[in-house]
């Protein structure tokens, strides 16, 4: 197989938590000489007779888990890991949804919903079910610079996420990672390993994602625990066929997820919940490209911008979103200010301008 080119990854966004950084030292000493009338002064560099002048720079080390903001000084020196996974009625429960630090809900073919669910400070033993790739996805996942794990999906699909500098791992092309739960239907049993899927990253994916939000410092600090209104429900219609509604709770201190009117629960009995909910109202065209059964595969456009609300700590605020670029990060804004999560878990919710629409109570 050919080899894809890869894109430069994207800077790190700046953030409360995050931006703090651990430098190491070189151990040179810096001495400024004296400055002479009409110069300017020149510093002089003083290497210590141990620093190694052949080294290379050391990265900078995270002060906390770049995709959570949550506080750590052991953050893996791991590539995120993106996996597609299916949201079909036939597909719940699902395997592994409540390990991702970051997961984007997206409407497809017939108005049901798949997942990005995006892994990094935990590691799932396998999740599942696994699924195919869909058009926007090269633009959720190319600022992590990391891995998309899916079952397969069509050519054009395929080729724009390797053209966004993510690697591919593919069941459809015999990649490692994946098998067949017999105790589910096909397609719908796909499960995969995410240990083997991070054991196939190429050899330049070995540091930490960049995050992709700005996160306070602590529980409740962020734009919407300080400056929102108190909410007990975001009422998310994205589709005829898909309902999410988030419940806040105050002993958790969570939001819970229900499918409708019923618990979103893992295989495992754990409620799906997330301690951020970041809802972005955002265009879905039709493409050219159609599903097995004839229907025009839709597409999100995530690059762009718009309105949206992120509810945090029982509290709501209205934001702005925008993204640039493919390899930009998606930025939001509040009165032209940046927006800060809580430290913790986010779900994102893409919901069509269109046909789909949110309810705060």
């Amino acid at each position: 197989m050919t080899a894809t080119p890869r894109l430069p990854r994207p800077p790190r966004a700046r953030s409360a938590v995050v931006r703090g950084v651990v430098v190491l030292a070189l151990g040179a000493v810096v001495t400024l000489g004296a400055c002479s009338s009409g110069g300017s002064p020149s510093p002089t560099v003083t290497p210590s007779s141990t620093a190694d002048k052949g080294a290379p720079p050391q990265p900078a080390v995270p002060s906390a888990w770049p995709l959570t903001g949550v506080p750590s000084d052991d953050v893996a020196a791991r590539p995120a890991l993106a996996v597609k996974i299916e949201n079909a009625p036939e597909a719940r429960p699902q395997t592994g949804l409540e390990d991702a630090d970051l997961v984007w809900e997206e409407v497809v073919e017939g108005g049901i919903t798949r997942f990005v669910a995006v892994y990094h400070s935990q590691v799932p033993k396998a999740v599942e079910p696994v699924r195919s790739v869909r058009p926007m996805d090269p633009d959720v996942v190319a600022p992590l610079g990391g891995i998309l794990a899916y079952s397969g999906g069509q050519t054009p699909f395929i080729t724009a996420v390797e053209k966004s500098g993510t690697q591919s791992v593919i069941m459809d092309r015999g990649d490692a990672g994946f098998s067949r739960d017999p105790d589910r239907a096909a397609p719908h049993n796909v499960v995969g390993d995410p240990k083997a899927f991070l054991d196939q990253a190429d050899g330049d994916r070995t540091v930490p994602p960049p995050a992709q939000f700005r996160y306070a410092g602590e529980a409740g600090a962020g734009t919407a625990g300080t400056d929102g209104k108190k909410a007990a429900t975001v009422d998310v219609t994205l589709s005829p066929a898909q309902r999410s509604v988030w419940d806040w709770s105050g002993k958790e201190k969570q939001w819970q997820r229900s499918e409708g009117s019923r618990e979103s629960v893992s295989s495992s009995g754990a409620r799906h919940a997330a301690t951020n909910v970041l809802v972005l109202s955002v265009d879905v065209v039709k493409t050219k490209y159609k599903d097995p059964a004839g229907s025009p595969v839709p597409k999100t456009e995530l690059v762009g911008k718009g309105k949206g609300v992120l509810a945090s700590a029982g509290k709501t605020v209205p934001v702005r979103w925008s993204k640039k670029d493919q390899a930009s990060l998606v930025e939001l804004t509040r009165d032209g200010e940046p927006v800060e999560l809580d430290p913790g878990s986010t779900w994102i919710e893409l919901v069509p301008k269109d046909s789909g629409s949110w309810k705060v109570s």
